[in-house]
């Protein structure tokens, strides 16, 4: 049990979310359904293929989403570039305006 009182020490870091969630099945599903979604223009649907480049661009957007909420939770450049595969800087610079 800590004695520090967080309301009193304000450099301590914030509690995270640590919820069990099933991120790992929705995944998943979001995969089959754009391999499914590939499938169907490979049958000759030429014109939805320009629906499915623009779903890489929506993917994009999301994983911008998802790492500027996890700055906000307080997740460090260092911890998203390693689930990433990346360095801290290249995540930073990609997705960051703040100071490391």
């Amino acid at each position: 049990m800590s004695t520090v009182k967080a309301s009193l020490t304000p450099n301590l870091p914030r509690q995270r979310r640590r919820d069990v969630v099933e991120n790992d099945a929705f995944a998943s599903f979001a995969r089959r359904i754009i391999r499914a979604h590939g499938r169907r223009v490979a049958t000759g649907d030429v014109e939805a293929l320009r629906d499915l480049i623009a779903l890489s661009s929506v993917i994009d957007d999301a994983i911008g989403e998802a790492v500027i909420g996890l700055r906000a939770f307080g997740y460090s450049w260092a911890e998203i570039g390693s689930r990433l595969g990346i360095s801290r800087q290249a995540a930073q610079q990609r997705w960051g305006g703040d100071k490391p």
